[in-house]
């Protein structure tokens, strides 16, 4: 496992890597590698700490603190509260980076990449989860999407509503200590899923330029209103005539 681990860091640096020599600069950005070092300390930390004493006493110690008994499915919920967060606060009306297309763009390529990848890992990676249930705990699902979607919350708000901003950041920091108290990952699966996520989402955002197609740019009166029924996350297109 540590191998596949090891491999698993040098995929993400080598990649962060290459994708700092743009070869095509259709507008200033800012440097890649200082949006990278969050994430990718976070990945390294997780990494380091999987399999480790300190990792086993310390989900010991959160065990303790609410009981072998303590199970809640929030997490389902909250690790979509920052899509919900992102479309609400267009609807009244906070000013964000990008138009609402761009937006949604942005967050479904971002959320459907992190999947991808922490589908794959998964696959790759055999960690058995604390309850036992089965044997793909490493990275955390529910935390890789909600620090992806985090992020882009995080990315629209953050020059024009802090509090909107780093609400996502919340949500999700929610959602991974709740898989941590469910028994469901240790500390190492949460950490690379948040970096995952995170990783992503500013990848998505870095080079959104490449793919910046709109076509309703003009449109003042189309809007989106996230909707959540039955275990199912959509949204609802409207538009007024």
């Amino acid at each position: 496992m540590r191998k596949n681990i090891a491999l698993l860091l040098v995929f993400f640096t080598l990649g962060n890597l290459c994708a700092q020599t743009d070869s095509i600069e259709v507008k200033p950005k800012k440097k890649l590698f200082k949006k990278t070092i969050l994430p990718l300390s976070l990945i390294t930390t997780g990494i380091l700490l999987s399999d480790s004493g300190f990792e086993s006493s310390l989900h010991e110690t959160a065990q303790g603190w609410v009981g072998n008994d303590f199970r809640t499915h929030i997490d389902d919920y909250t690790r979509y509260a920052p899509v919900a967060t992102l479309f609400i606060a267009n609807v009244i009306g906070v000013k964000a980076k990008n138009h609402w297309f761009d937006q949604t763009k942005n967050l479904a390529v971002s959320m459907i990449l992190t999947d991808v990848f922490t589908r794959a890992i998964k696959n790759s990676v055999y960690k058995v989860r604390p309850d036992g249930s089965n044997d793909n705990a490493f990275p955390s699902g529910h935390t890789s999407i909600a620090f992806a979607s985090g992020s882009a919350v995080f990315e629209e708000y953050k020059d024009t509503n802090p509090y909107v901003a780093y609400s996502g950041y919340g949500f999700a920091a929610v959602t991974g200590g709740l898989r941590l108290f469910n028994n469901k990952h240790y500390i190492s699966d949460i950490l690379v899923g948040a970096g995952i996520g995170i990783l992503v989402t500013k990848l998505v955002y870095h080079f959104d330029y490449l793919f910046k197609w709109n076509p309703f740019i003009k449109s003042k009166n189309i809007a989106l209103i996230p909707r959540y029924t039955d275990g199912a996350v959509g949204l609802y297109f409207s538009k007024t005539f």
